[in-house]
């Protein structure tokens, strides 16, 4: 019983997390709202009562301590600022872990929250600004900005001890400036008849992991004689020593003698980042979710995931079982079976509507993750943007905004890192606004959902494009491509444009993996884009991934099913004239459209009937014809995914069973077609 308590605790919690971070995301854009200000606060106090009574006691200790800060605020004793935002958010995503405490991570996160509790108790001793508000606000932001690891030299001239200076009370400085691990070089003491004793002999190789910067690290050792040996280097933007196995590599490196040291250890430096980067997106995938719970409750009644997956399953099942049913009664005349069967199909498709509709959830519920990216992605770009959203009330099935999250999220990072101009100087000189802008647009359009992420930014250079599709191989230097076939471009594996590669873009893994990844949901990515205008991405998306209205067409005695929202119309010929084709193109409502001949294409060896149908196929603002032998009828078909064999074959998202238990396979035109165009006819 206690475990069900503690389980429904969690819930709740998760959902004033979720609060919690929008609220915060909100008094971000306006510091001075009192109102804002009483629900981070309330919010807060129910978070701190409920993990005390439930045993989260390293939530309840953090809470009380932000609250504090919180209270300070609303009395006017202390004002909002960056440092402040900061580490509500950071806390927030703490909050989350400390949610999935078990005895085998309490220590680790006991550690971290102590460190946010130093935190928050040094915001909340900090004295008044004193002369140099600027300078006071640098210096605050240099507290809690990223990590770097900078290598160390520390070589003190011989003389190093004669105006009393001691190179152990530098070092010791230097500990309070961040993390560190150093070896000591004896390597130029001399023998025992040649040593003055007041001569220093020794120098340091240090590593140190800090929040300051170059500049703060110089100035230990401002005061030490010009005749001693200082070098500081950053070699990575991250924290190097955050483990035990790579702190044992990089020391071991500091001992190597007659080497280059600071030249091995940038050398070694990258090889950790790609180690550290495949940890954390690790990590990450775990942590999403959990930050997913709180998004994702946006029903009055509380019901859980496990219970609505299952569900569906069985209305998937009633699916199957109604069309086995319509089967038997066209198959068997038996008196009032047919009526039956027919209001058994009516009410298993409204059945099946309402369930999935409750599945749907707003792409509001996404939309918190997206504005915090924008937000510290501003401030490690320096530059100014705003996030601003239109149609969050559009719905989308839970599964595929889970899934739809991390493309997005890829897509406003390029558009941050390579759209939005540089400086607001910038774009003041194209006639822009100083400020950059990046619009997260959700609307429907049929059966479908389109999301659209626009920025106003310096839009895609095609030559630029053409020229890297050259030099790597893509394209030859005379071919002749189209706008659109361009821009298509960027979404080729290893493809970048970027001169340089950062934590953000350059390594060319990206749109590629977007465009995969959005395939998987049976959708489709554009990009449109204009020199110094902007770009706008476009994704088109299914509602929903189980259960789908599909055409039921059969080649020979194979059934496949393609999904009715991609289907046009469809039309009949005789075998003779589709044989005839010239190109392929055949005539239909007045235009010559090209078509794939799936017996072909497939490889069947049986005769085609005299008549066969060709159903047309909207693709791009094109049409493009599928010539099939028959259509059988409409058909609900429950997807069924293929199995490891088949997962490298690109044409069939799925299978389905028919009402006679045969497999029809699920065919996606989309993939289909793209395959076709590339290879055997360029479409419109």
């Amino acid at each position: 019983m206690n475990d069900k308590f503690k389980d429904k605790f969690k819930e709740e919690a998760s959902e004033l997390i979720a609060e919690l971070e929008q609220l915060v995301l909100r008094l971000d854009q306006n510091r001075s709202d009192s109102q804002i200000i009483e629900e981070v606060f309330r919010v807060m106090h129910s978070l701190k009562g409920g993990s005390a009574m439930f045993g989260f006691d390293l939530i309840d200790k953090l809470t009380h301590l932000l609250e504090n800060i919180y209270d300070k605020i609303r009395n006017n004793e202390l004002k909002i600022n960056d440092d402040i935002l900061e580490v509500t958010l950071n806390v927030v995503d703490h909050l989350r872990n400390l949610l999935e405490e078990t005895p085998a991570n309490r220590n680790e996160l006991e550690k971290t929250n102590n460190k946010f509790i130093k935190w928050i108790e040094d915001i909340l001793s900090a004295r008044p600004k004193q002369t140099d508000p600027v300078n006071q606000g640098e210096e605050n932001l240099n507290d809690y900005r990223p990590i770097s690891t900078y290598y160390i030299a520390f070589y003190p001239s011989l003389d190093f001890f004669a105006d009393g200076s001691n190179p152990l009370f530098l070092i010791d400085d230097l500990w309070q400036l961040g993390e560190l691990i150093m070896y000591t070089d004896y390597q130029h003491i001399p023998s025992l008849q040649e040593i003055v004793p007041t001569n220093c002999y020794i120098g340091w190789k240090i590593l140190i992991a800090s929040r300051k910067g170059i500049n703060d690290l110089m100035d230990v050792f401002i005061f030490v004689n010009n005749r001693t040996r200082v070098e500081v280097h950053k070699i990575s933007e991250t924290n190097l020593l955050i483990s035990e196995p790579q702190r044992k590599i990089l020391l071991e490196t500091l001992q190597k003698k007659d080497v280059n040291t600071l030249e091995q250890l940038t050398t070694l430096a990258r090889d950790l980042e790609k180690i550290q980067e495949e940890v954390e997106e690790k990590n990450q995938r775990r942590t999403t979710q959990t930050v997913q719970t709180g998004e994702q409750a946006i029903s009055s009644i509380r019901v859980s995931s496990e219970k609505l997956d299952n569900l569906i399953n069985w209305v998937s099942e009633l699916v199957t079982i109604q069309a086995q049913l319509s089967l038997y009664a066209q198959q068997n005349h038996y008196p009032g079976l047919t009526p039956i069967a027919e209001e058994i199909e009516k009410i298993t498709r409204r059945l099946r509507d309402d369930v999935f509709s409750i599945r749907l959830i707003p792409v509001a519920n996404m939309l918190t993750r997206f504005q915090r990216l924008v937000r510290e992605l501003s401030h490690n770009l320096n530059k100014e943007v705003v996030f601003e959203t239109k149609g969050t009330e559009t719905e989308l099935d839970k599964n595929i905004i889970e899934m739809l999250a991390d493309p997005i999220m890829h897509i406003i990072r390029n558009s941050m890192d390579h759209g939005i101009e540089d400086t607001a100087e910038e774009r003041i000189r194209k006639g822009k606004s100083p400020q950059g802008k990046i619009t997260f647009n959700a609307f429907y359009s049929g059966t479908n959902v389109y999301i659209q992420i626009i920025d106003d930014g310096r839009g895609i250079d095609l030559k630029k494009v053409k020229k890297k599709a050259i030099e790597k191989g893509l394209i030859s230097h005379e071919a002749e491509l189209s706008h659109k076939e361009l821009l298509d471009l960027v979404f080729l594996p290893g493809f970048s444009t970027a001169t340089n590669v950062t934590n953000l873009s350059g390594r060319g893994v990206g749109m590629d993996v977007v465009k995969r990844k959005i395939a998987d949901l049976r959708g489709q990515v554009e990009i449109e884009s204009q020199e110094n205008v902007g770009t706008t991405v476009t994704i088109k998306l299914p509602l929903t991934l189980s259960i789908i209205d599909g055409l039921l067409v059969k080649i020979d005695n194979t059934h496949i099913v393609i999904p009715l929202n991609s289907v046009y119309k469809v039309f009949e010929y005789k075998h003779e004239y589709i044989n005839n084709a010239i190109n392929n193109l055949i005539l239909a409502d007045g235009n010559h459209i090209p078509h794939i001949y799936l017996r072909k294409y497939f490889e069947f060896t049986t005769p085609p009937p005299p008549i066969e149908r060709v159903v047309t196929i909207e693709f791009n603002d094109y049409y493009m014809g599928i010539t099939v032998d028959e259509i059988v009828g409409e058909y609900q078909a429950v997807l069924k995914p293929l199995g490891k064999f088949y997962k490298n074959q690109e044409f069939f998202s799925g299978a389905t069973i028919l009402g006679d238990g045969t497999v029809a396979l699920v065919l996606d035109p989309n993939k289909l077609i793209e395959e076709y165009a590339k290879n055997e006819v360029k479409i419109g």
